[in-house]
C-alpha cells in the first residue's frame, strides 16, 4: 500500500514537471513574442512579404508559406509511403523479412537530423539539379527529405494500431467472402484510422518542426516561391539562421516568429482532438 502511494506521488510529480515545462515555455514565448509582434504591427508582421532586420522590416509572410509548402509536401511524400508500409509490415510481410526491415524503420527514427542534411546535399540536391536543373535546393527537395524523415514516426505508430485491431474483424470479412487484401484494407485499416491519424499528426509536427535538414537543402530565400523548384526559408530555418547574432527587435521578432509556430502546432493537435471527436 505504502509503494503504491509513493509511485501515484512519483507519477504525480512527473506529470506537473511536464506541465510546468510546457507552461513556463508559453510564458517565455509570449513575453518576449507578442510585443514585438504589437511593436511591428500584427498585420506588417504576419502579411508583411519582406524579410531586412536592417531596415527594421520584418514580415514573416515568406517564411509562412515555405513551412506549409514544404510540410504540405512532406505529407504528400511520407504519409501514403508511411501507411502503405505499416500495412505490409503488420498484415503482408515474411517474418525473415521482418526481422531485416523492422530494425531498419526504427534505425531511420536515431539517425541525426543533420546526417540527413548531408544525404539532402550530396544524393538528392545533385539528383533535381540533373532532371530539373537550377541549383536542385527548394521546396521538392525539401518535401522529398522531410518525407523521408516523417516515415518511422508514421509506420511505428500506425503499424502498432493496425495489430491492436481485433482478429475478429478481419476474420469476420473473411467469411464474408473478401479477400485477404480487401478484408485488409476495407476491415482492419478503417478500424485503425485514430492510430494511424495520431501517426500523421505526430509526423506532421517533425516536418514542420524540421531546421537542420531543411537549413541545408530548401534554399534559404525569404520569398515566396514561384514554383516547387524555387528556394524557401521556413519559419525553423529562420530563427536558427539568425538568432545568433540578432539582438534587440531583431531578436523578438525572432521570438515572435516562434509564437506563429508554436500557434501552428496548437492548431495542427486541435484539429486532430476535433477529428477524433467526430470518428469516436
Amino acid at each position: 500500500m505504502m509503494k503504491e502511494k509513493v509511485m501515484k506521488g512519483v507519477f504525480m510529480a512527473a506529470a506537473a514537471l511536464s506541465i510546468l515545462a510546457v507552461a513556463l515555455i508559453c510564458v517565455f514565448l509570449l513575453a518576449n513574442g507578442v510585443p514585438a509582434i504589437e511593436e511591428i504591427g500584427v498585420a506588417d508582421f504576419l502579411l508583411g512579404d519582406t524579410w531586412k532586420p536592417s531596415n527594421n522590416i520584418y514580415g514573416i509572410f515568406p517564411m509562412i508559406v515555405g513551412s506549409v509548402y514544404v510540410t504540405a509536401g512532406a505529407i504528400i511524400v511520407g504519409v501514403p509511403l508511411g501507411i502503405l508500409c505499416a500495412v505490409f509490415l503488420a498484415w503482408f510481410c515474411p517474418k525473415k523479412l521482418y526481422k531485416v526491415i523492422k530494425p531498419a524503420v526504427e534505425l531511420l527514427a536515431g539517425i541525426p537530423s543533420i546526417v540527413y542534411g548531408f544525404f539532402g546535399l550530396v544524393v538528392l540536391v545533385p539528383i533535381m539539379q540533373n532532371l530539373f536543373g537550377g541549383s536542385g535546393k527548394g521546396v521538392l527537395t525539401a518535401s522529398i527529405l522531410l518525407g523521408i524523415m516523417i516515415l518511422p514516426t508514421i509506420i511505428g505508430v500506425a503499424e502498432s494500431n493496425i495489430r491492436a485491431v481485433p482478429m475478429s474483424y478481419y476474420e469476420g470479412s473473411l467469411g464474408l467472402g473478401a479477400t485477404h487484401e480487401r478484408s485488409v484494407f476495407f476491415a482492419v485499416l478503417p478500424a485503425a484510422k485514430q492510430g494511424i491519424l495520431a501517426g500523421v499528426i505526430l509526423g506532421i509536427g517533425r516536418a514542420i518542426g524540421e531546421t537542420m535538414a531543411v537549413v541545408m537543402i530548401a534554399g534559404n530565400q525569404p520569398v515566396v516561391p514561384n514554383s516547387i523548384f524555387g528556394g524557401v526559408r521556413t519559419m525553423t530555418a529562420n530563427i536558427v539562421m539568425e538568432m545568433g547574432y540578432a539582438a534587440d527587435l531583431h531578436r523578438e521578432a525572432l521570438l515572435g516568429t516562434a509564437v506563429v509556430l508554436f500557434i501552428f502546432i496548437l492548431i495542427i493537435n486541435l484539429c486532430f482532438s476535433v477529428l477524433k471527436r467526430r470518428a469516436d
